[in-house]
């Protein structure tokens, strides 16, 4: 904690720590706020991980940095730290994309003490008026006592503050205020506590303080007295808003601002301030401002400044009045390509033509406007194969962007390709799906491209690619079935993979190096991953290869969901949509920030009619084009409900057995609370499901905290909210959810998020030994196979996959992330056990009820002791293969005796050994005795 030089610089302090089996060595790359980049290494440790402290030439308010590898792997995205002050440090976590501004684990740091203090403070006050002003200074927990400011400098007035503490002075507060005769606490220039935390070696330091501003400021050269304008954008069609680093007379502004371009109607208080003071106004024009053009803004003493196209774009009165409902993107024809883009705030457009994916040559053909915003522009002949992209002039400014519509593109995504779309359908491509009859029918089980291959023993020949999941007859360790068939062997309905559009963290030309991600950082949304084909070079390659699998997946009657990444995108600056159409497509607080309800930097904004129709018309060409049977919406808290439903009735029209389900998790993200397509309002999206972690959470603990147990690994009294999870949710009060069918509900124990299923029983009991955790582990997937709704299973989940503890494998390596065939083998009767209840499941309807209301009929609980729950199913009314089934499950270590509802001849289908549709042994009476750690599936 060293003051900072008064230096032309600006210093930063970013703490890394990094995963406990980390491999990989780490580095940061820096930039100053629009301007270059540049490689920096850590330079030291502390108890929290690596340190590094980096000093950047020049004054700036903003420093961006990356945690990443020379070869560009990533720990999170863009980060920024403000160094507004003249320092900025943060800590880093890996695996975490927040950026954190204190440790975030606690204090871990020795803060220095002082026994003795001295700290100059300089205050300027731009009117001036510095009478009465005094400071008001105090040792935390002690009390305070009057500074006065005694000399005067060119920045302003000049306090020096001394105290002396045998026990130790850490930091110190103080507040600037006003003394009046008779009132020493008039008033305040800022209306709360303020500390100064960094010293030199001898108890020094000197701060710089400005009228109104929070900044304590740490360097005098961050410090801007000169007048000027800090901002200027149009936030309405008819209104500017005009922010200054200096107060200025509101009364006499009107006759000192002038619009290059439009005629000022008048000029009022930006918050309805009475004070004539202010440094922030609202300049309304007689006339709408014309978005396309490009207007300067002057302000006598203060200058000029270019005005930006603000809020406007994210008003009601901009959708309404440039929304366009057509085709958007190329329209490929063998005689000629047409071409249309949305950029409703650009001046001019260009076609840009490229004779390859890396030629900087280029031919630009000049687009014409259209109507509501658009950019048209054709180009005669076939162009199968042209790679092309968009450059649009905003504000005087031209950038370039790939087309947001692109279906095809070259390598790593860097630019647009046109195709002919009916040559990459393979042999016997056709539409002939497995039925579904119901959504409660389907029995998901997620997993991801790599993980399902890349193992060496897979005997998958295309490791890690979509060739891989299409092989057949592959076998691993002893003969063990891997891939497809064990995926076929299990009796799932659908398959669910992790984000297979393109997305940006794999660097496609380098795929001979070990590279890994998730894949939740979009980058183009209408193209397949290129780092899961053979060749990423060649723009058909990706999109045959996944209509293969998806065709393999078919003939295997297998249904596949693809999770979609439509909240965020890898980096909001970077990204198309932010290039094309700047501050259009995301959220923004009301500060002017992002919005990062997400947690990556950036939410976009679905509530707004292009992004609507972005997402609407892209899950629809996925559908359509590629066969998709169900989209999994990531985070889908962050969107909004009629969006949500938009989907829903545009897959309808195209396939009404389309599954949607997603991340339904209430987000902070500046969207009316009611709007949230969350848990809490499922009632207002019907046809649309969302992950139940309340069962996830009373299974097994919390996601949050390592330790914390549930039902099947010793919690006590969580019986009625597993009752609740049993039935589909339709009973959980409505801060929780309103789930009103079970076709809204997901049950699952794991996902790929967060701790597997097993490290989670290994902390939680680590006194256990394996025959306990594996009971625990089956009880729990016996719960979700036998429960209302539709059940989720993580791939390996079968065979107690373990992540070794890693709570957040996103981008770890493959030792962590495959799935280990070995270990399938091992665990072959416990993959047996989850066969046999998918068996059940698809055998007795019962266990598949379509309505909230044959679910409260038809569903009854049995009394039984604690840790147990037990209900029957009234099978004969609802025309199943019996009169009635009864399920039990024992979450206590030993035996339990359990009452059924009828005496008679009761059929065990299920003993927490076996399961399947066929009689383990024949039960006569109204008792039954339960294994520990068990679940009971009993017909009558």
């Amino acid at each position: 904690m060293q003051a900072v030089a008064q230096t032309d610089s600006t210093k930063i302090i970013i703490h890394y720590q990094e995963a406990p089996d980390n491999q990989k060595d780490w580095n940061l790359w820096v930039w100053p706020e629009g301007g270059d980049g540049a490689k920096y290494d850590f330079t030291g440790e502390d108890a929290y991980g690596k340190v590094a402290e980096v000093e950047v030439s020049g004054i700036h308010q903003k420093i961006g940095f990356i945690v990443r590898t020379d070869s560009w792997d990533k720990d999170g995205g863009d980060r920024w730290i403000d160094t507004s002050s003249g320092v900025g440090e943060v800590w880093v976590k890996a695996g975490d994309d927040q950026t954190y501004t204190a440790p975030p684990d606690g204090e871990y740091r020795d803060i220095p003490s002082y026994q003795h203090i001295k700290v100059k403070i300089h205050y300027h006050r731009y009117d001036q008026n510095y009478d009465g002003w005094n400071l008001w200074v105090w040792n935390p927990e002690h009390d305070g006592q009057k500074v006065n400011f005694d000399a005067m400098d060119d920045y302003g007035k000049v306090a020096e503050v001394e105290l002396n503490d045998p026990d130790g002075i850490e930091k110190l507060g103080f507040i600037v205020r006003k003394s009046t005769e008779g009132n020493d606490w008039a008033s305040k220039d800022i209306d709360h506590d303020r500390y100064i935390t960094r010293f030199d070696a001898d108890g020094t330091a000197e701060v710089w303080l400005v009228q109104g501003q929070e900044t304590i400021y740490e360097n005098q050269g961050f410090v801007n007295l000169n007048p000027a304008i800090t901002h200027a954008s149009i936030d309405a069609f008819n209104q500017i808003t005009l922010e200054t680093n200096v107060p200025f007379s509101l009364k006499d502004a009107a006759d000192q601002i002038k619009i290059e371009g439009a005629d000022i109607e008048r000029v009022a208080s930006f918050d309805d301030n009475l004070t004539d003071l202010t440094n922030k106004i609202k300049i309304f024009t007689k006339e709408d401002l014309d978005l396309t053009k490009s207007y300067t803004l002057l302000f006598n003493d203060f200058g000029t400044r270019a005005i930006t196209v603000g809020k406007v774009v994210r008003s009601d009165e901009f959708d309404q009045k440039y929304f366009y409902d057509g085709w958007l993107g190329n329209q490929y024809d063998k005689k000629e390509t047409k071409f249309t883009l949305w950029a409703p705030t650009a001046s001019e457009a260009m076609l840009a033509v490229y004779p390859d994916a890396a030629s900087a040559e280029t031919k630009e053909i000049p687009m014409s406007s259209g109507e509501n915003g658009t950019w048209k522009a054709a180009l005669k002949g076939n162009q199968d194969g042209l790679v092309y992209t968009y450059k649009v002039k905003i504000g005087g400014v031209w950038t370039e962007a790939v087309d947001p519509y692109a279906r095809a593109v070259t390598i790593n995504g860097d630019r647009g390709v046109v195709v002919d779309l009916s040559k990459t359908n393979p042999d016997h491509w056709n539409n002939h799906k497995p039925e579904l009859i119901h959504p409660e029918d389907a029995i998901i089980y997620e997993a991801h491209v790599r993980d399902l291959s890349i193992s060496p023993n897979s005997g998958i020949q295309h490791k890690g690619k979509f060739l891989g999941v299409a092989e057949k007859n592959t076998k691993g360790p002893d003969g063990v079935k891997t891939g497809l068939d064990h995926i076929k062997a299990l009796g799932v309905t659908h398959v669910q993979f992790l984000p297979i559009f393109d997305f940006n963290s794999i660097d496609e030309t380098k795929l001979d190096q070990s590279q890994y991600n998730w894949g939740y950082d979009p980058k183009n949304y209408n193209v397949p991953e290129g780092s899961y084909s053979t060749d990423p070079a060649d723009p058909y390659d990706r999109i045959i290869e996944l209509k293969t699998m998806i065709q393999t997946l078919h003939d295997s009657k297998l249904r596949i969901i693809m999770d979609v990444v439509y909240n965020h995108v890898f980096s909001a600056s970077q990204s198309n949509f932010q290039k094309l159409v700047p501050g259009y497509y995301f959220r923004y607080n009301e500060d002017g920030t992002l919005a990062n309800g997400t947690g990556v930097g950036n939410d976009t904004a679905s509530e707004r009619k292009m992004m609507k129709k972005f997402i609407v018309d892209s899950v629809s060409y996925w559908a359509k084009e590629y066969h998709m049977d169900g989209f999994r919406f990531d985070l889908m808290g962050i969107h909004d409900t009629g969006t949500m439903n938009a989907v829903r009735d545009a897959l309808n029209k195209i396939d009404p057995s389309i599954i949607i389900l997603g991340e339904g998790w209430d987000l902070n993200t500046p969207l009316d609370p009611s709007l949230k397509a969350d848990q809490k309002n499922a009632e207002d999206m019907p046809g649309i499901a969302h992950f139940n972690d309340s069962i996830r959470d009373a299974l097994k603990g919390s996601v949050f905290n390592d330790l914390d147990t549930g039902f099947v690994n010793g919690k006590q009294g969580v019986e009625e909210i597993m009752k609740e999870g049993i039935q589909a949710g339709i009973s959980y009060p409505d801060d929780i959810a309103t789930y009103r069918d079970p076709e809204q509900v997901i049950n699952y124990v794991e996902a790929h998020d967060n701790l597997t299923l097993w490290d989670k029983l290994k902390l939680t009991n680590p006194e256990a030994d394996e025959e306990t955790l594996k009971q625990m582990h089956k009880l729990a997937s016996s719960i979700l196979l036998t429960s209302e709704g539709i059940p989720f299973i993580h791939a390996g989940q079968e065979f107690m996959r373990t992540k070794y503890g890693d709570h957040n494998s996103y981008q770890s390596p493959d030792s962590i992330n495959q799935l280990d065939w070995s270990r399938c083998r091992e665990f072959s009767s416990e993959v047996d056990y989850v066969k046999g209840l998918i068996e059940l499941r698809k055998h007795y309807k019962s266990f598949r009820m379509t309505t909230a209301g044959e679910i409260e009929k038809q569903l009854k609980f049995i009394p039984a002791s604690k840790n147990i729950v037990a209900y029957s199913l009234n099978a004969k009314a609802l025309h199943d293969k019996a009169n009635e089934i009864v399920v039990i499950h024992n979450a206590n270590q030993e035996e339990k005796t359990v009452t059924l509802p009828y005496s008679g001849t009761w059929h065990l289908l299920v003993n927490g050994e076996k399961s399947g549709i066929r009689t383990i042994k024949i039960i006569h009476g109204n008792k039954v005795n339960i294994s520990p750690l068990s679940t009971f599936v009993l017909k009558r």
